[in-house]
């Protein structure tokens, strides 16, 4: 079951949720991908949601943070 997703401020992403249960970070984005990325510390998805700009802090930290991901 998919973590409740929250509404961000971003040109690129639309909205990013978390499982703690099984570190699972699921982003949407405003072009109408959803993808989930495996293994990621809550503090990544906590800073992606504090970062000034989430689609920098997304790219930089979390697509080229080597986490395996799938779209959905």
């Amino acid at each position: 079951m998919m973590p409740e997703m929250i509404p961000v401020e971003s040109s690129n992403l639309a909205a990013a949720g978390y499982d703690e249960e099984k570190e699972e970070l699921y982003i949407e984005f405003k072009s109408g991908g959803l993808y989930k990325y495996s293994d990621v510390p809550y503090n990544v998805f906590k800073d992606l949601l504090d970062a000034d700009s989430k689609g920098q802090y997304f790219h930089k930290y979390i697509r080229n943070g080597g986490y395996s991901y799938e779209r959905l």
